[in-house]
């Protein structure tokens, strides 16, 4: 009983805490990072331990489909070079600073031991950035290049820490051994990934059942990075084409009745496995920090700080280094997007670079190191300092910063809505034409409506409501009301009470608010 209040207190002051970081508009990582220390250092709280081969598969997983999933190929086509740059440059020379500056701090840790530190807090996370980025205006394609970096750097960091952490169980690596599978891993786990997802899109699209459907997604999600792992794949990357390939797929097969519970409880999943996995790997660093000398916490907490220090410090020299080269590029040969951007700039590039918080992906890699890693005690701590140095030095200041830089790109995301409405709302009137019934007129009245709303609002930033919708939430209001009543006075029993709430819900959704 003890454990299931503490588990529930958890999860309150986790809402809480969140709550408290949507109001000043900071990341709720940030929060969850500090709360996570707090509850480390709390007398009598609880000493959970999670089996460290588990980490990576319960906390990855989940939530790198769900950000896989909402990825759009379209924008990582059209800004495939930054984000390149991001994924493999930038991760590579974080990984090897990281790595020599571990030897220097710590002369005996081997070289792959070393490589895997690096490789675990090299990867910024996606929804650190993502919960202050889409809180503000942006330009779109800054933030199409953070969402495509924070997707695919996950995927070469973790190969990397995989063969580091490989070679330092085995005490060595070579070059000749490691080429050969490395290809036919990321070969394999692009194939794996399309394969699963095609045939997993016409298995769910046989299950009409919500939570039958729901729990599939979940269940079929940690059965990927199973077959995975006893692949010998990269679970990371099949992960990544599986959930991507779905997206292009499902949505056709998928009902809006199925569709709206699922993707709230995909969002509640994900909010809940970052709250887990701050609070379980905050727990591991009580016993950790309690068996250490003071000498020697004092010098693993000056390793972490430098470790931050060397991990913020690199990505903004070498986002520094790159806009200087393809600016020089745009003045030589002038700058021809895909689609109408304004060229990167100074600005742009910082912003960029201060976007580098770390995460679930950091933490839950530190902790999937197996027991009797060299130093791994020294790595677990420089990990969540590294996480927990990111989350607020960057997470609350990266608000003012944007708010500072004022960079506007005049909303294409608007435009492309815009233009979408028109075409669609163009196709529902041509669907019912000719058709002379009642139904049809009043159907085809309230189309009109919207399409006018929609050519005189070419910039998208009009909402898809319909002119009587306020009208229909007034009417549906004063229905709920009366069913209510009928339910309290015991004239209807809650069966009949629910099923009629739930069909006023729909109508509800139905008019847009």
């Amino acid at each position: 009983m003890h454990a299931f209040e503490w588990l529930i207190g958890l999860l309150l002051g986790a809402m809480l805490l969140s709550a408290l970081a949507r109001r000043l508009g900071v990341p709720y990582p940030t929060f969850l990072a500090l709360g996570g220390i707090a509850i480390a250092f709390l007398p009598n709280s609880p000493n959970w331990t999670l089996e460290p081969t588990l980490a990576l598969a319960l906390f990855v997983a989940p939530v790198l489909l769900d950000a896989a999933f909402d990825t759009s190929t379209r924008d990582l086509r059209d800004n495939w070079l930054p984000v390149t740059m991001l994924v493999l440059a930038a991760v590579g020379v974080t990984t090897v600073a990281v790595a020599f500056v571990a030897r220097w701090l710590v002369p005996d840790m081997p070289w792959a031991a070393a490589v895997a530190l690096g490789a675990i807090v090299a990867p910024p996370d996606a929804a650190a950035a993502t919960a202050i980025l889409r809180s503000v205006r942006l330009p779109y394609r800054i933030l199409k290049i953070l969402e495509g970096e924070s997707l695919l750097n996950d995927a070469s960091a973790l190969l990397i820490y995989r063969i580091a952490a490989g070679a330092a169980m085995a005490s060595s690596l070579r070059l000749e051994d490691v080429a050969p599978a490395l290809t036919l891993t990321l070969i394999g786990s692009l194939v794996a990934g399309y394969v699963l997802a095609q045939v997993m899109v016409r298995l769910f699209g046989r299950i009409t059942d919500v939570p039958t459907a729901i729990i599939m997604q979940f269940a079929t999600t940690f059965v990927v990075w199973i077959v995975a792992e006893k692949l010998e794949l990269s679970p990371i990357l099949t992960i990544v084409i599986y959930a991507i390939t779905l997206a292009r797929s499902a949505p056709v097969r998928t009902t809006a009745r199925l569709r709206v519970p699922s993707y709230a409880v995909w969002e509640s999943v994900v909010f809940l496995l970052n709250v887990m996995a701050f609070v379980l790997i905050g727990m591991q660093l009580r016993p950790i920090w309690s068996g250490l000398d003071d000498d020697v916490r004092w010098h693993y907490c000056i390793a972490a700080g430098i470790v931050l220090a060397t991990v913020i410090a690199v990505r903004i020299v070498w986002m520094m280094c790159y806009i200087t080269v393809v600016r020089s590029k745009f003045l030589r040969f002038g700058y021809n997007p895909a689609r109408k951007s304004d060229a990167p700039s100074i600005k742009s590039s910082l912003l960029i670079a201060w976007c580098g918080m770390r995460g679930i992906v950091t933490l839950a890699a530190a902790f999937a190191l197996p027991i009797g890693f060299p130093y791994r005690d020294l790595i677990l701590l420089t990990a969540f300092g590294v996480v927990l140095g990111t989350l607020v030095i960057q997470g609350l200041t990266l608000r003012p910063l944007i708010n500072w830089f004022a960079l506007d790109d005049g909303d294409p995301l608007g435009h492309e809505v815009g233009w979408a409405r028109r075409a669609a709302f163009h196709a529902a009137l041509e669907a019912i034409d000719g058709n002379t019934t009642p139904e049809a007129e009043l159907l085809r009245l309230e189309y009109r409506q919207l399409l006018d709303r929609a050519e005189n609002n070419p910039d998208g930033l009009t909402s898809s409501e319909l002119p009587a919708d306020p009208l229909r939430r007034q009417a549906i209001g004063a229905a709920r009301r009366v069913l209510f009543e009928m339910r309290d006075s015991g004239e209807i029993g809650d069966d009949a009470f629910h099923l009629l709430e739930a069909e006023f819900d729909w109508a509800e959704l139905s008019a847009a608010s």
